[in-house]
């Protein structure tokens, strides 16, 4: 099994605490999320995995071998994608890929292969001879994810790789993402600071602030920390006298609030008896609008700051 254990790290930058005593598993195959505002230690803590950077405490197991005892093994089997764009500017693409591939022990025909598939995942194929220079910014940031699957990687670490790229490549970053978990069982590692990415790549993930876990666990296991409820909006073409009665007496519903022709319904469960009782008591359905609490939510909860401060 290709897992990753990481037990009670610690790191300190002279008094300031960046890391204090995370620790993750995360399954082989797992598109994990690491998900917090800027100076997290989000970076710290993907810099510790991928050997970049010694932890105070702690340990990181990586497919069974330790960090500590055996990082060259395990750097060998992980690709990083870091947050800052690494590339040689006055190469051209393929030269690039050329030189991060020999980096990894590649050559002759298998670095030719490599190459041409991993151009074909970025959508860099018929930029390969182009200076890196003349590149647009999403196209070096898809480069760079190209550059850091050239060996085959068990475990791929992307740390913020959409900042400040077009809608386009932002999109095709993330389906190649989607796709490369998929179809190779490759075990991802994403940090991001925006909720949106994470909350619809990731099985599972953590939420980091100021170095310290504050939840982990599936979308809908941290959802439900904070809260139960959900609200329904629905618009009807008539209201009778005896809805809001009616509505109030199903176990799961706190809350009803009528406005012209709006119903609000503040529930914890029940969904389908709410719908059908207003169908019998004759309001006519024109729209029905479910909001479940969104991972914003949670964080500004536990934190009370906007995740993007």
């Amino acid at each position: 099994m290709y897992d990753i254990q990481i037990k009670n790290v610690t790191k300190r930058y002279d008094d300031k605490l960046a890391l204090d005593n995370v620790s993750i598993e995360i399954r082989e195959g797992e598109l994990f999320g690491l998900l917090g505002p800027n100076g997290a230690g989000k970076t710290t803590l993907i810099h510790i995995l991928c050997g970049l950077l010694k932890m105070d405490n702690g340990e990181v197991i990586v497919g069974g071998d330790s960090i500590k005892k055996n990082a060259e093994a395990i750097k060998a089997n992980i690709g990083y994608v870091p947050q800052d764009i690494v590339l040689f500017e006055g190469l051209s693409v393929q030269d690039n890929m050329d030189y991060f591939g020999r980096l990894y022990g590649l050559s002759g025909s298998r670095l030719k292969q490599r190459m041409k598939e991993a151009l074909d995942v970025a959508g860099l194929s018929d930029r390969k001879k182009d200076k890196v220079k003349k590149l647009s910014g999403g196209m070096k940031r898809r480069l760079n994810l190209a550059c850091a699957i050239m060996h085959e990687p068990k475990v791929l670490v992307l740390d913020e790789p959409t900042v400040g790229v077009d809608p386009q490549s932002r999109n095709h970053i993330l389906e190649s993402v989607r796709e490369m978990n998929r179809k190779n069982n490759m075990t991802i590692v994403y940090t991001s600071h925006y909720m949106e990415e994470v909350e619809a790549l990731c099985d599972r993930l953590m939420i980091l602030d100021l170095g310290r876990e504050l939840v982990k666990g599936t979308k809908k296991e941290i959802l439900r920390t904070i809260t139960q409820d959900n609200t329904m909006m629905i618009t009807t073409s008539r209201i009778p006298k005896t809805l809001s009665a009616s509505l109030k007496e199903i176990e799961g519903v706190k809350k009803v609030s009528i406005d012209g022709e709006r119903v609000e319904i503040i529930f914890t469960s029940a969904e389908e008896e709410i719908i059908n009782t207003i169908i019998s008591q004759g309001a006519g359905i024109r729209n029905i609008q479910i909001d479940e609490p969104t991972l914003e939510t949670v964080f500004l909860n536990i934190t009370g700051k906007a995740l993007r401060d």
